[in-house]
């Protein structure tokens, strides 16, 4: 089955641009946080940005026209916010971006052989729950730090996020960017290199591989992304009633991701919340038509990316943390939900809470950082107190 025009209805594009507006405004900020944190410089990060809006863009449209189903891409939110916690790598951007090449190779594999993508859905909820809240924590306090350091712009901005929310919870992130870049514009002067930012370009980087960029930052990536958005974006899509293929959905991510990754762009994958906006009952109550809102949705990301380093300018102007606050603030959900699944089941909660502080920590040996050592400790424990019981 394939689209039709006269499937389209008002409401399923109005769910379609708010989709890729809450998707966009909500957490571009962590796309520059984690990259800038890495080792990549503004133009790359503008290059990486409008690179990953394509993908998405495009590939909403392709698998939403291929499967008739609302089905929306969007960058790995939380993986970004692991990249935020890291120092840059030895060897700089270039290993990142190896790092990357790693993680999409790992998501294909995962579609192509079933053990494999069966192994990282087998990792208990809990633990994974644990990791991720672990890779938030650090973010999720930016933006009280921030009030501390800059309380004319960085409390406003709080402020705002916490009002809006209250009314239209879905709108709170998008109106503390828009106070963000308002106020920022206002404290500062762009120079001349981040005028020329603007000009959005790509930027091919070669990638470099090594065993600290695999294990430290691959590995980690792959299993965030993984656990945290694709596992998620099935689930969400399945409380739809629609059943897309898991394996074919990793594999077209995670080629998506491949194809993208050398322009300095973040791996994409399926979208949970967008999903959600996509996928529900007020787009259409016919399920069968809802696809349009993610089609309509991939239309205007690939409009965004033509203006992503505009986005990109107005956050390069601000002080590191102002950025990391605002991104802060977008993670604040996952972060909550990843508290709840952590310590759901209270006989892996000790197990959970081991690889929680481990993650948090920001433990490194050998250059790997807390995330692995933290899920390998907290496994440990689990695995052992199962075979005690």
């Amino acid at each position: 089955m394939h689209i039709s025009v006269r499937h389209a209805s008002v409401s399923a594009l109005f769910a379609g641009l708010l989709a890729a507006f809450v998707g966009f405004a909500g957490s571009f900020a962590v796309v520059v946080q984690g990259l800038t944190n890495v080792g990549a410089s503004p133009g790359q990060v503008a290059s990486g940005l409008m690179a990953a809006c394509v993908a998405i863009g495009f590939g909403s449209i392709l698998l939403s026209y291929l499967r008739a189903e609302p089905i929306s891409l969007a960058w790995s939110t939380p993986g970004l916010a692991f990249l935020a916690t890291l120092p840059v790598p030895e060897g700089g951007f270039p290993v990142a971006v190896g790092a990357f090449v790693v993680a999409s190779v790992l998501i294909i594999l995962s579609g192509l052989w079933r053990p494999l993508g069966r192994a990282v859905s087998a990792i208990p909820k809990p633990l994974a729950g644990a990791m991720l809240a672990g890779v938030l924590l650090p973010l999720c306090l930016a933006p009280f730090q921030a009030i501390a350091q800059f309380p004319s712009i960085a409390l406003p901005i709080v402020v705002t996020w916490a009002v809006v929310g209250r009314i239209k919870k879905l709108l709170a992130v998008p109106a503390a960017v828009c106070v963000a870049a308002v106020l920022i514009s206002l404290n500062a002067a762009p120079s001349a290199d981040a005028v020329d930012l603007a000009l959005t370009r790509p930027i091919l980087t070669i990638p470099a591989f090594t065993v600290a960029g695999v294990t430290g930052i691959a590995i980690p990536l792959f299993i965030i992304t993984m656990a945290g958005q694709n596992v998620t974006g099935i689930a969400v899509l399945s409380s739809f009633g629609y059943r897309p293929d898991p394996g074919a959905m990793f594999r077209w991510t995670g080629l998506f991701s491949l194809l993208i990754v050398p322009f300095a762009a973040p791996l994409v994958n399926l979208a949970a919340i967008t999903a959600a906006i996509c996928a529900g009952p007020d787009v259409h109550d016919d399920p069968a038509r809802r696809y349009w809102a993610a089609f309509t949705s991939g239309i205007l990301y690939l409009a965004i990316a033509v203006f992503a380093g505009v986005a990109v300018l107005s956050l390069s102007i601000a002080e590191p943390i102002l950025i990391a606050a605002v991104a802060g603030l977008a993670l604040l959900g996952a972060l909550a939900s990843s508290f709840v699944t952590a310590v759901g089941d209270v006989e892996a909660r000790e197990a959970a809470l081991v690889t929680f502080l481990a993650t948090a920590s920001g433990l490194t040996f050998f250059g790997i950082g807390g995330a692995f050592w933290g899920l390998l400790a907290g496994g440990a424990l689990y695995l052992w107190d199962k075979r005690k019981a």
